[in-house]
């Protein structure tokens, strides 16, 4: 079945473009011109992803990409020409999956959402039938994750984590105490080594650890080992 991607930009002719190029690639495509029009959309079908613009007539795209990361896992895809560095770390920040500067390279936005629908598709089959397994995959101190139910707490609460904060922290736990830099934990996790910029992991990385430290203690497995990167570290028995 065709993934249906959900695009919302107000410019008739970048929302034309962009839905010839993933109609081409084999998508079903639905564009909304508004922030309300394509949170209608997006409430009343199944949408597998979002291409997003931070300018709209009627709200911001930061607000919106909040709302959809609120309610659903999907990939959130910014293309916006709206580009500093603090918008990208931003987007990033509140639950995107990229941010794609216009004018951008067809191919290469077509490639990067190809590899976000994959690594959600690979997460969702991976889930089983069952929910009420109680054995974690990793138990280090009072953090348990399930790989498979895709769920990670922190003693009896739930930390609910974004398909990519997932995956970093998984990673990092499969490989306790090593260093990896953030170039390769780029390329090991996003899967796009020759895009994006390595702020990614480090805002992933903050995201990651504020949401852990909502529960005290603070979590302080995750070290950042300076001029080399971050390692999981596990006390030695």
């Amino acid at each position: 079945m065709m993934a249906h991607v959900l695009t919302i930009e107000d410019d008739r002719m970048i929302a034309a473009l962009e839905k010839e190029l993933l109609e081409a690639n084999g998508y079903q495509v639905t564009i909304a011109a508004t922030g309300k029009e394509g949170m209608k959309v997006f409430d009343g079908g199944k949408i597998d992803a979002v291409l997003l613009d931070v300018n709209l007539p009627d709200t911001d795209g930061f607000i919106l990409c909040q709302k959809i990361r609120n309610v659903s896992h999907v990939p959130i895809l910014f293309v916006t020409g709206q580009g500093s560095n603090e918008d990208q770390i931003k987007g990033l920040a509140i639950g995107a999956d990229d941010y794609i500067v216009k004018p951008f390279n067809p191919s290469v936005m077509a490639a990067r959402l190809k590899a976000h629908l994959n690594m959600h598709q690979r997460l969702l089959d991976a889930r089983p039938q069952e929910v009420d397994e109680s054995k974690p995959d990793i138990h280090v101190g009072d953090l348990r994750i399930f790989i498979k139910r895709h769920q990670v707490y922190r003693g009896k609460k739930e930390i609910v984590l974004t398909i990519k904060e997932f995956n970093l922290l998984l990673f990092l736990a499969r490989h306790p105490n090593q260093v990896f830099s953030k170039k390769y934990l780029f390329e090991m996790i996003w899967h796009l080594d020759a895009y994006g910029e390595l702020a990614t992991v480090t805002v992933h990385v903050n995201r990651l650890r504020d949401k852990l430290n909502r529960v005290k203690p603070n979590f302080t497995g995750i070290e950042t080992v300076w001029g080399n990167g971050y390692r999981f570290r596990v006390e030695e028995a």
